[in-house]
Order: C-alpha cells, then structure tokens, then sequence
C-alpha cells in the first residue's frame, strides 16, 4: 500500500488551503478629527478595500497638535495628510517625506466673512484684523500681491468670536465651519477663496520617503484603495464611512456629515473644479507642485533653489 507521500493523490479530506498573507501594517496619521474630508480613507476601511488589497491600515486622528510632519519624519506615521505648503517647507528643513497624492485638487482653507461684510475682495483687507493661522503662507502672499497690510490674531479653532462680531474676518475650512456658524445663530457666511488670489495649494497625501522606497508595491495598493475609497464616498452611499466617523467622532451627527460631503461635492474638491469627470481623483501634478515653490521663492519663505520638484512629488505611486 503506497503511503500518502508516495501517492500521486492525497486521501480524501487531507487537502488543505494554504494559510493567507498577513496583512501588511500601515499607520495614517489624519491632520483633524474624524470628519468628511477623510471620507475617502474611513470610506475604504469600512467597506474593506484596504483588507482586500493586502493592508492593515490604522488611521489615527489628529488635532490642533497632529503633528503630522513630526511623526512621519520619526517614523511613528507612514503616510499622513497635510496642505501640501507645509509639506514643502518642511521638506526644505530637511524632513524626509514627501507628496504621494491629492485628498482635494484645492485646499478648502478660506477667509469666512459675514454674508453683510462690504469687504467684497482681497485687496479690502488692507488695515483688517483676521484671524488665522500665523504661519499660513497664503497670508504673506496676499500682502505681497496686493500691496496690503493687515493685523493677525491667532486661530483658535473656534467659530464664537466670528458669531457675535458682524465684522470679524477669519480663516476657516470651508467644509465644516460654515456649519456651526450658522447653527450659531449668523447667516451663512460668504468666503474669499485662497484659489481665486492664485495660491492653489493642494490638500495632500505624504509619506516618509524611506519608507515608500522600501514598500512602492504596498504605497500602490494603498492609493488604489484610497482612490476607490473616495470615488465610492462621493459617487455611492456614504453610510459606510460616516457609521465609522460617528464611532470614532460621536460630535459628527448625521446632519453635519451630510453637509460637509456635500460641500466637498459641490466645491468639486475631489475632482478638481473644472474636472468633467472623477478621473483626476487622488492625482497631483508637477506642474502645480512647480508653481507652487516658486511662489513660496518669490515670498522668501523657501530660499531660491532649495527645492527641485522632483524632491518634493512622486506621481510613481498612483494607479
């Protein structure tokens, strides 16, 4: 009697799968709380394309203090999500990251005024006081631009002081603060848009470059799903992504999420505004990327030179 080894066929029953892959561990760090400018990403670990393309992604949320450069350049984040400004001036310092990817084709971040505000254009802002972000670049640009000057109070991620004064002007997200504002008891507020001065950053995708080097297979399969998980939050049913948002952020309500998807949707964020269809999703360009630190030249803000946009953007690693 041949025993099993010997045997052309094994006994019945004896046949077994061979053990599946472990999943490949990936660590995202988000520059907010969970909310519906992550709808791509929390889109595609609801409904598993992250699983299913070989990946264990944890998607950890940020904050005031995300520091999302920080912890890519110290390898406790993989990828993480940023304004692609303070990608590259944190590259010029010397971080070893760089872009892999649009989250929107247009940074949301805007100057919210009051519907009723007579300042109707950038070069009224000269002798106003904003709120904002002091290390914007966008706000050396404008004074640079329009031979302007105005004062500049520290953001403080908050909507109240806006609320009561008719005539504060503020820095915001375009996606979610309109929300709370008129929630608050304000009209809904009118908006100068960062694009329309010519300063058309990219809300990005980042990764630590070492780490991309050793793992382009895994970078690819991650975009992928990534690109996927965005065409199916903002073409199909959101509900998987936003159960996981309520989860992880129990301040999003149903309400909130609703209106901020749709605001992305009609500022055509993803896409790109003069987009005709969502085939642009995810992609950047060396073209913008060229631009844009050419601009940050001509402010002084990175010195001429410093960097080649081959440094600071990989198209490699999209599908």
């Amino acid at each position: 009697m041949a025993l099993w080894g010997c045997s052309r066929q094994p006994p019945a029953g004896a046949a077994q799968q061979a053990p599946a892959a472990p999943l490949f561990k990936m660590t995202v760090q988000l520059d907010w709380v969970p909310q519906p400018e992550h709808g791509g990403l929390y889109q595609a670990l609801a409904k598993g394309y992250f699983r299913e393309a070989g990946l264990d992604v944890d998607l950890v949320p940020g904050g005031p203090n995300a520091f999302v450069m920080q912890k890519l350049a110290t390898g406790k984040a993989d990828i993480g999500q940023s304004d692609s400004t303070n990608t590259l001036l944190a590259i010029a310092q010397g971080l070893p990251i760089i872009h892999i990817g649009a989250v929107f084709q247009n940074d949301p971040s805007v100057l919210m005024l009051h519907a009723d505000n007579p300042v109707k254009s950038f070069e009224e802002l000269d002798g106003k006081t904003i709120m904002a972000r002091p290390e914007w670049a966008f706000l050396p640009y404008l004074k640079n631009k329009y031979h302007i000057s105005f004062n500049i109070i520290p953001q403080n991620f908050a909507v109240a002081n806006f609320i009561v004064d008719k005539n504060f002007i503020q820095q915001g997200y375009y996606i979610a603060e309109p929300f709370f504002i008129v929630k608050g008891g304000a009209k809904y507020p009118k908006f100068l848009y960062a694009w329309d001065a010519g300063f058309d950053a990219y809300t990005s995708l980042v990764a630590n470059r070492p780490w991309a080097q050793r793992n382009p297979d895994k970078v690819r399969a991650f975009m992928a799903a990534y690109i996927r998980g965005w065409k199916d939050y903002i073409g199909g049913d959101p509900a998987p992504a936003h159960a996981l948002m309520k989860q992880l952020n129990p301040e999003n309500t149903d309400d909130f999420l609703a209106f901020c998807r749709k605001m992305i949707i009609d500022e055509r964020l993803v896409i790109g505004r003069d987009a005709k269809d969502d085939s642009r999703t995810g992609r950047i360009s060396r073209e913008r990327f060229a631009i844009q630190i050419r601009q940050l030249e001509e402010l002084g803000i990175l010195p001429k030179g410093k960097l080649a946009v081959d440094e600071v953007m990989t198209t490699e690693y999209l599908p």
